[in-house]
């Protein structure tokens, strides 16, 4: 097996472990993703398709597609962090808003309409980062992988 092949399954393998880990929180600790959440998991999905798909053909091609994948999810991560940490505010559909001026009505439609989830809240964490901090820095690793077997001959 090449050397590029090898640096692209370590990837795969990577974007793999994340989402047995990811799924591990999910169902054996019983913490439900809150809709950022899934949104990182999509390019790990893609990450270790391309991972399979380049030990048939196009591993370059497949690599470049694996590091922009890992890029994405990097992306997506950075973002939670930024909305968990009050940087700035994440989709309205999983955190909550200002309450100041509602009336009591209105509150309460807010509240029954509010996600069970919510993507500003950190549910776990390690070291002071969230599992978003932790998938940002972990990605932009594999992106380094994807990158070296985007080089390699």
């Amino acid at each position: 097996m090449t050397r590029q092949k090898q640096l692209i399954l370590l990837a795969a393998s990577g974007s793999a472990a994340l989402m047995l880990g990811a799924l591990a929180f999910q169902h054996i600790g019983g913490m439900a993703p809150c809709s950022l959440c899934i949104w990182q998991r999509w390019p790990h999905v893609i990450a270790i398709g391309l991972g399979l798909a380049a030990l048939v053909a196009l591993p370059r091609l497949m690599a470049l597609g694996g590091l922009l994948a890992a890029l994405a999810t990097a992306a997506i991560g950075s973002y939670h962090t930024g909305v968990e940490r009050a940087w700035w505010e994440g989709p309205s559909t999983c955190t909550s808003s200002d309450t100041a001026g509602l009336s009591a009505e209105d509150l309460f439609e807010q509240i029954m309409a509010a996600p069970l989830v919510r993507c500003d809240e950190v549910a776990w964490e390690m070291l002071g980062l969230s599992m978003a901090s932790w998938n940002m820095l972990a990605s932009l690793a594999l992106a380094g992988l994807w990158l070296m077997a985007l080089r390699a001959r």
